[in-house]
């Protein structure tokens, strides 16, 4: 597959959602990842909806691009035919925690040996310097730590409630994909491998608090932080007469639009608590107040057609069927779907990321387990007799034994 990662190979020694959207996207710009699962598999490959067993609806659709060999990293077979793999490899990534790397003599310092140009990506639950550093980490217990469920108790019932979905995983991955494009360049200028390790907790409070941390930037605070717009309890989609829509009315500029549109006087003008950005975010709740009454007395058909002809920012309210009919995604072709070779027809999304010189290609399908151990094992130079060997031990296992078991 083209893209601007070409060349590049990574093993993916990650599970459930962090690791594998990391390097999701670095198979989606190019690069060749083989995905490296434990005889039991990818624990998502359990999550359904599904057609056959181990190959649920979400290891499908964040496993794309990947080939999967199964390794048993206990045998020390096992651990040669990895640290083999890691000869020729640009990047390994793991989500295992470093303790359990280091017991199974894969660390850092092991693969530096084998590759000094390997970069070796840990996305961790915590920063390793710390007392957290042993602890196991999932989406959830990150979004408690780093402050979204209380900040979600304060806009809502007053309970504590998690954002609905895997939203620290998927950052953190994202997060760790741009870190190894890092590491990538400084390889490329230096000839250098190194470590980088990526935490959840420390990742997702700088996330956070780089919107809420308000006045406690300053020693002293000035106030308790928080940003008062995005915790204002009318910060939602509008109810309409008929349903709902999305809207920013922001700076001054659209201000005015909306107002001649609405046919209300020029409040940017003529009341001081809108005359600037920062008055109206001091008086939020009374200008979120405002809107909210009048956007009651229009249908959301014509709040979208007056918004759109005031050049005002709006959007509908999708939910996960009108998602399938957005004008602008039919036009861009974002979903689509693909032939896999034992799911049958199932729904694809684009790539999310265009380079003019470097598109990215076609991706292969999500791979059943073991579905390419021989392949891979073959492309490092194991002789036919060595891979029999291999599999009759168990070190290494493929889709039609681990199927039968």
């Amino acid at each position: 597959m083209p893209g601007p990662l070409a060349g590049i190979r990574v093993l993916d020694l990650t599970t459930v959602l962090v690791g594998p959207y990391c390097t999701q996207l670095l198979a989606e710009t190019g690069a060749e990842v083989t995905k490296v699962e434990a005889p039991e598999g990818d624990v998502v490959r359990l999550i359904g909806p599904t057609r056959s067993p181990g190959m649920g609806c979400m290891f499908l659709t964040i496993n794309r691009g990947k080939r999967s060999i199964v390794l048993d990293l206990k045998r020390p077979e096992g651990r040669g035919v990895l640290l083999r793999l890691a000869e020729a490899a640009d990047v390994l990534v793991t989500n295992i925690r470093p303790a359990a790397m280091g017991r199974l003599g894969l660390d850092y310092p092991a693969l530096r040996t084998v590759n000094p140009r390997l970069i070796y990506a840990g996305v961790l639950g915590y920063a390793q310097d710390g007392p957290y550093a042993p602890r196991p980490a999932y989406d959830d217990l990150m979004q408690g730590a780093t402050t979204i469920a209380a900040m979600n108790a304060r806009v809502g019932n007053g309970e504590p409630r998690y954002v609905p979905l895997a939203m620290a995983d998927r950052i953190t991955g994202l997060a760790a994909f741009g870190a190894i494009n890092a590491a990538l360049f400084h390889r490329e200028r230096s000839g250098e491998g190194q470590l980088v390790e990526v935490p959840m907790f420390e990742m997702m409070l700088n996330f956070v608090l780089g919107d809420h941390l308000g006045g406690k930037v300053f020693d002293p605070p000035l106030d308790a932080g928080g940003y008062g717009r995005l915790l204002s309890p009318d910060r939602r989609p509008y109810r309409t007469r008929d349903g709902h829509v999305c809207t920013m009315i922001y700076n001054d500029r659209q201000w005015r639009n909306f107002c001649a549109a609405v046919g209300w006087p020029d409040l940017v003008s003529t009341d001081p608590r809108f005359a600037s950005h920062a008055t109206r975010t001091t008086h939020i709740d009374a200008v979120l107040g405002m809107l909210a009454e009048e956007f009651l007395k229009r249908s959301t058909a014509e709040w979208l057609t007056l918004l759109a002809e005031a050049d005002l920012p709006v959007t509908p309210v999708h939910t996960l069927e009108s998602i399938f009919e957005d004008p602008h995604l039919l036009a861009t072709g974002f979903f689509g779907t693909e032939a896999h070779p034992s799911e049958g027809k199932v729904t694809r999304m684009a790539v999310p990321m265009s380079f003019s010189a470097t598109q990215p290609g076609e991706r292969r399908p999500a791979p059943r387990l073991g579905a390419d151990s021989v392949e891979i094992l073959a492309e490092a130079g194991y002789s036919e007799a060595e891979i029999a060997t291999l599999l009759e031990g168990g070190a290494v296992r493929r889709w039609q034994a681990v199927e039968e078991r």
